[in-house]
């Protein structure tokens, strides 16, 4: 049973995270922004949140792979892996993950490789992580594709448009908060916390503004049926454009599921999948609701991954329990 006293220090302690986690998002210049939108968000924590690392009992691996704006030349299209795990270190739990993102967008091209650790507190009956993840941005721009039209009214070269291949790298970290509980987990976060500077041939500069999310989430069994409700929501922004994302999905007899998102003023997303022993599968379509229907038939999503359960307990030492909801 929890006493009085017990109970205040947990709560200061809770509201101490919360401001320092709030201070590290809020106090920041967005500039560029590179990371992908991925419809099925609920399913790949990790990639938006390196706390979500180990944040389950299993050891899982997913990919996932967007085609974004089918029919428009040059729409982006990404490529996603990752793998975590927890681990139990002097009777205190953690997790690791490793993340790979490769997106390619008109004569630009990406990839971002990061590993990941989160610490893990239990709180309030559930689990509080601090993630932080370091890694390297890899950018390229594809130069020798530029074509400048002949005529009288356009030059046929010019300073700032490289003709070139160009390829630059950096240092990328990633920092953030993720709380799971027995009825609900949430998380906060900022990507490219550091902001990185690319430079190309001493020539071209480029900097990557840091990117930030809330993501939350949760399990509704409907009593005496073998259905669940699971809602969901994510909030994005760069300081200059936020964006609202709300989902809810049905899920039976813990099998197969189906539901819809909304992406404000963007696209309503409609989602199937399956699970099945140690797999998992999901498909989304983005049909579009802004002006870019016009020059596309939607966004096309699709997810595949694996899970093996693993044992961190300290009768065996190998038993891990925490929560993660798919």
């Amino acid at each position: 049973m929890c006493t009085p006293e017990k109970s205040g220090k947990e709560s200061m302690q809770i509201v101490r995270i919360v401001i320092l986690t709030l201070c590290c998002l809020v106090f920041a210049t967005a500039k560029a922004q590179i990371d992908t939108q991925f419809s099925q968000y609920w399913a790949l924590p990790g990639y938006y949140n390196p706390a979500a690392a180990g944040s389950s009992d299993k050891l899982n691996i997913l990919t996932s792979t967007r085609q974004q704006w089918i029919g428009m030349p040059g729409a982006p299209q990404t490529y996603f892996v990752t793998g975590d795990m927890p681990f139990k270190f002097l009777k205190q739990n953690h997790g690791v993950g490793l993340v790979v993102t490769s997106e390619t967008e008109g004569l630009y091209s990406h990839l971002i490789l990061g590993a990941q650790y989160a610490f893990k507190i239990k709180l309030w009956k559930g689990v509080l992580s601090l993630g932080i993840q370091l890694g390297m941005l890899d950018e390229r721009f594809d130069g020798t594709q530029v074509s400048i039209p002949t005529s009288d009214y356009h030059q046929a070269t010019d300073d700032g448009i490289p003709t070139t291949e160009l390829q630059g790298m950096s240092f990328d970290m990633s920092f953030g908060a993720w709380y799971t509980h027995p009825w609900f987990y949430a998380g906060i976060s900022v990507s490219h916390l550091n902001e990185p500077s690319i430079t190309f041939e001493d020539k071209y500069e480029t900097y990557i503004g840091r990117s930030y999310y809330f993501i939350a989430g949760s399990n509704i069994p409907i009593k005496n049926t073998l259905y669940e409700v699971q809602p969901s929501m994510m909030v994005k922004s760069n300081l200059n454009i936020t964006q609202y994302e709300l989902s809810c999905r049905v899920k039976y007899n813990k099998l197969f599921w189906g539901g819809l998102s909304y992406r404000w003023k963007d696209a309503c997303i409609f989602m199937i999948g399956a699970e099945y022993k140690n797999f998992i599968a999901g498909y989304a379509y983005d049909y579009p609701v802004s002006a870019i229907v016009k020059a596309s038939s939607g966004s096309h999503e699709v997810f595949l991954g694996y899970s093996l359960k693993l044992d961190l307990s300290d009768k065996n030492k190998n038993k891990h329990k925490s929560i993660r909801i798919m």
